[in-house]
């Protein structure tokens, strides 16, 4: 079978901390000589999202070194009446609420329409005015606001029907619309009339599938291949990568070391994380270039 491409590069979502650490890696991979910022693919889920805008306007080392200078002071979800309090207990309420959305759906399409009822039913409640904030905060995060010219695609759930989205730069969407909805894990974000929610509830938090065809597919995942929906949904990012090499593709994956795995979870909307998450990721791409050279060039 001919192949749709050489090279798809998966970011996956995994809050601040995930999207500190996905910049960790591919600066760690930059300075070893090996670049990965240039696939004929890349496929970027919430705060995947957000790193895939960022390496297509920027380089890994500005990348790495905004993160380690800069102050902690924003997160990767809609800003909300908890602004000033910690992290984990926000993230904490988060999580239980979905995982008992999770826990009384059917399939994966029920998860995601309950995902989106839900959220509709916040956004209903608000007075509406994050929604500018949003977009705001978003924008502040991408060094370039113009989609890449290389294949990119940005994933999401429409929340009014549960079906599944992926943006690119032919949707007639912004760019940061496009990271603002992949990112909405709480309230949804608004894009003209429709309202849309993070993209790690198409198919887990990687959305793999997406690079069916191509050649050599590099996974990074800030929350290790993890998932949250029952195995039997087939979500997984195990399934997503089996299926890959069923159909003829190589496939790498990059995980955070043990060291660094108490960084996301509950924990991956704090800011304070965001630097060590970085130098985690950093020297575990140094340490990996030199095997994954051979594979990705």
């Amino acid at each position: 079978m001919r192949a749709a491409g050489e090279r798809a590069l998966v970011l996956g979502g995994g809050g601040s901390t995930g999207n500190a650490w996905l910049i960790g890696v591919i600066a760690g991979l930059f300075d070893a000589g090996l670049d990965v910022t240039t696939p004929d693919l890349t496929i970027g889920t919430s705060a995947g999202a957000t790193a895939a805008a960022q390496i297509a306007g920027a380089t890994p080392p500005e990348l790495l070194a905004a993160i380690l200078a800069a102050a902690p002071r924003y997160r990767t979800g809609p800003a909300r009446s908890d602004r000033g309090r910690g992290p984990t207990r926000p993230v904490t309420n988060h999580l239980e609420r979905t995982s008992a959305i999770i826990a009384a759906a059917e399939d994966p399409a029920d998860m995601r329409r309950r995902m989106g009822a839900a959220a509709l039913d916040m956004d209903a409640a608000s007075d509406g005015s994050w929604h500018t904030q949003w977009r705001a905060t978003v924008a502040e995060r991408l060094p370039s606001h113009l989609w890449p010219q290389r294949a990119a695609l940005i994933t999401a759930v429409d929340a009014h029907t549960g079906e599944p989205a992926v943006f690119d730069r032919h949707s007639g969407v912004d760019l940061v619309d496009a990271v603002a909805a992949s990112c909405a894990s709480g309230l949804p974000h608004r894009i003209g009339d429709r309202r849309y929610i993070d993209g790690g509830y198409r198919s887990n938090a990687e959305n793999a599938d997406l690079a069916a065809g191509y050649a050599r597919v590099l996974v990074l995942s800030p929350f290790g291949g993890r998932t949250r929906t029952p195995l039997e949904w087939g979500m997984h990012l195990a399934r997503q990568v089996d299926e890959l090499r069923a159909r003829g593709s190589r496939v790498e994956t990059i995980f955070p070391d043990s060291d660094s795995e108490h960084m996301f979870g509950a924990s991956a909307m704090d800011p304070a994380l965001r630097p060590p998450a970085a130098r985690a990721g950093y020297a575990q791409g140094r340490a990996l270039a030199p095997r994954l050279t051979s594979f990705w060039r």
